[in-house]
């Protein structure tokens, strides 16, 4: 796609496939732009509504102008992928899928994975049990557990994400909103009840998370006595005013990895790659190609 091509679109690149994990036959869906030199993994968060799509509108045509192939792929419980109970580490879980959907589409060189919340943690578990398949991560409001020194936890933002998925009305949707980014003025009440619609249409999803919380509490474990063992390069990207994951996870994460960098946003909440598109973009393509 060239500067002048027409904007990517989510149905134009949506895609299903099934892949086998932990024995669970599981349709996933994915976005995959298909044209592009280097593969390009983009990882969504957790939030009810939420999908690889709804988290990297605002990135995925800039990275296919700039030659990559993006692949945004649904989370199994989240989008139109299909539903699933974790019983133990979704992280692993994530990195599983991720895996098998590689395989499937015939993704076999090492891939760049940009990971979002969610998204970091899963990053973080597949560059763990799949090290030669991994270039470069981007890592934004996650990719370990564990407490954090400075705040009480879990953080506002993750209770009022949990009451979304307990009672997903459009008022308990809009308060986890407010504080989710910097300045929610920039949420209209249409994409607010987009959002919500997008929740709604899938209540097996809402259903099965609350499910899986209470099989464990802990969905994504605290992995940072095995950063060392990461030597792809790493960019960790924060907002200063996150009110989900606590800016000091972002430390740890420099602390242990290999080789990693950290640039914080200031004016910034969890969703960085919205909040400060055009900034991020032009960073991480530029940690990506050098």
């Amino acid at each position: 796609m060239t500067a002048s091509s027409p904007a990517l679109g989510e149905a134009s690149t949506s895609k299903f496939v099934s892949i086998d994990v932990d024995g669970q036959n599981l349709r996933i869906h994915y976005n995959d732009t298909v044209e592009g030199a280097e593969p390009l993994v983009m990882l969504h968060g957790s939030g009810a509504g939420a999908s690889g799509w709804a988290n990297f509108s605002r990135n995925v045509d800039f990275f296919a102008d700039a030659g990559y192939r993006v692949v945004l792929m649904d989370c199994p419980g989240w989008g139109k992928s299909d539903t699933i109970i974790c019983a133990g580490s979704r992280s692993e879980l994530n990195a599983r899928a991720l895996k098998c959907l590689l395989d499937a589409i015939g993704i076999d060189e090492p891939v760049d994975i940009v990971g979002n919340s969610m998204g970091a943690h899963s990053a973080v578990a597949f560059a763990l049990a799949n090290s030669q398949r991994v270039n470069k991560l981007v890592l934004m409001g996650g990719g370990t557990g564990g407490p954090s020194l400075f705040q009480p936890m879990p953080l506002e933002g993750i209770k009022l994400l949990q009451g979304v998925y307990r009672e997903p009305t459009f008022e308990n949707l809009k308060k986890m909103l407010d504080v989710f980014m910097y300045d929610a003025s920039r949420l209209t009440d249409e994409l607010i009840q987009a959002r919500l619609d997008n929740t709604l249409a899938r209540r097996d999803h809402l259903e099965n998370f609350l499910a899986s919380l209470a099989a464990n509490p802990r969905q994504f474990p605290d992995v940072g006595h095995r950063l060392a063992e990461i030597s792809a390069p790493a960019l960790v990207i924060w907002g200063r005013d996150d009110r989900f994951v606590p800016l000091d996870m972002g430390l740890r994460l420099v602390w242990g990895l290999q080789n990693a960098s950290l640039h914080i946003f200031n004016r910034c909440g969890h969703w960085a790659q919205w909040e400060h598109a055009e900034k991020f973009n032009r960073m991480v393509l530029d940690f990506l190609s050098h």
